[in-house]
């Protein structure tokens, strides 16, 4: 795979939580912390992710967001 995006991050799928439209899936990256991600179901099942598969996040700089108290 390439990919012009610098922001990857790589781990097992740990759960999936299936909805009516979306799925919500937990990836477990090396060293425990975990990562969410919202995608459709139909991506789910056309990129077959399962729990346990390895799976890369690529995440867009400009989409990040952070909150503070």
């Amino acid at each position: 795979m390439q990919i012009s995006a610098r922001n990857v991050l790589t781990g097992k799928v740990k759960h999936i939580e299936e909805g009516a439209v979306n799925s919500e899936v937990i990836i477990e990256l090396p060293g425990g912390a975990e990562l969410v991600s919202i995608v459709t179901k139909a991506s789910v099942a056309r990129l077959g992710i399962a729990v346990g598969k390895q799976v890369s996040a690529v995440i867009k700089s400009s989409d990040v967001m952070l909150a503070v108290d």
